[in-house]
């Protein structure tokens, strides 16, 4: 038997595939690390439930003497790959340092497994999945760890199971989809006052894709975003509109069907925030450009963003005004993003640490 098996997901809900996937990890080795993913992102349609509350529903879904033998590391979204592999090696040896103290084992990320006090041989960490798409290309980004893939256990999907929970008229979907447990911990979950307004802004998604059900193949949507700093500042808006309503974000929107993206990015933030800089000016205060284009990073649907970062230097702070679908713009200490972290929209705190590069705390184990 394995010291140690990886699991990893999102987990939104914890469905009856992701508990056989687990109960066979804990078949196959003496305890088992969930990496919860998306870990810090703000509450929204297809992310409803804190890592908190996923691995309490996951606890509940086991029986209690397997229990005491899962531990939850959660991890942040990144922009590139490299980062959330280091992310996840990190997270793993110091949560598996943790939990074997007391057997005094050791493990080091990038090894080949752990050994025991006794100088045993080491034993390989067992990294359990199933293929399925796209999202699950990360089976193979770390060849150091036995790799078993099992086929699909069930039919529940966690998307099926979120549009059961915000959508259906009867609780019976999703009870078939998801373990006794889970699905009374989310009987309960829906009483919550933050229930009411996901299921208003998933309404409003559900009809926003529909609109696209004629097209002859499925859209993809492009926008612009930016990101401005001066003086150690960020310039952010807070939305008035769904989706995404009341969260943090950059300024930015749709591109125009005449416009170039840097034309488009201008012509946003003067639409969202009124930035009282010239054109001359920001143009020459472009210090880059970088494409977002993960294929979940927008619930509205497939979305590509061209983000542009303008740096004004150590001026004094421009006045800014918010208009159009923002409720406010203001400037914002760089200092102080880490800390609303889980206030932001989409992808745009990766964003945000992709251009200015700010300290991230180590995720808790």
């Amino acid at each position: 038997m394995h010291h140690l098996a990886v699991f990893v997901g999102r987990f939104q809900p914890f469905h009856k595939g992701h508990l056989a996937l687990l109960q066979h990890a804990l078949s196959e080795a003496q305890r088992c690390i969930v990496v919860i993913g998306s870990a810090f992102h703000a509450r929204s349609p297809r992310h409803p439930f804190s890592w908190q509350q996923r691995a309490e529903m996951i606890r509940r879904a086991l029986p209690e003497s397997d229990r005491e033998r899962v531990s939850f590391v959660p991890v942040r979204d990144h922009h590139e790959d490299a980062p959330w592999i280091a992310e996840v090696r990190q997270a793993i040896a110091s949560a598996n340092k943790a939990n074997t103290a007391k057997a005094a084992t050791t493990f080091t990320a990038g090894s080949t497994g752990s050994t025991d006090a006794t100088g045993s041989a080491p034993t390989t960490v067992l990294l359990v999945g199933h293929r399925k798409d796209a999202t699950t290309a990360y089976l193979d980004w770390f060849p150091e760890w036995q790799l078993t893939t099992l086929s699909v256990a069930s039919t529940a999907t966690a998307r099926a199971a979120r549009d059961a929970l915000f959508g259906a008229t009867d609780d019976g979907p999703l009870r078939a989809m998801v373990p006794l447990l889970a699905f009374d911990f989310l009987a309960i979950w829906r009483n919550e006052p933050t229930f009411a307004a996901l299921q208003e802004e998933w309404t409003m998604l559900r009809d926003y894709r529909a609109t696209w059900a004629a097209a002859p193949w499925p859209p993809t949507l492009v926008t612009v975003d930016c990101v401005v700093k001066c003086r150690g500042h960020v310039l952010l808006i807070r939305r008035g509109e769904a989706p995404g309503k009341g969260l943090l974000a950059v300024p930015g929107g749709f591109i125009e069907q005449r416009e170039t993206t840097h034309r488009s990015a201008l012509r946003e933030l003067e639409e969202e925030t009124h930035l009282d800089v010239p054109d001359a000016d920001l143009r020459a205060c472009l210090r880059g450009t970088a494409v977002f284009d993960a294929p979940d990073r927008s619930e509205r649907g497939r979305t590509i963003t061209h983000a542009h970062y303008f740096d004004l230097g150590d001026r004094p702070l421009p006045t800014v005004r918010a208009d159009d679908d923002a409720a406010s713009a203001s400037w914002t200490p760089i200092a102080a993003l880490v800390a609303e972290e889980a206030q932001f929209m989409d992808d745009h705190f990766a964003m945000l640490h992709h251009f200015l590069r700010f300290d991230l705390p180590a995720p808790p184990t």
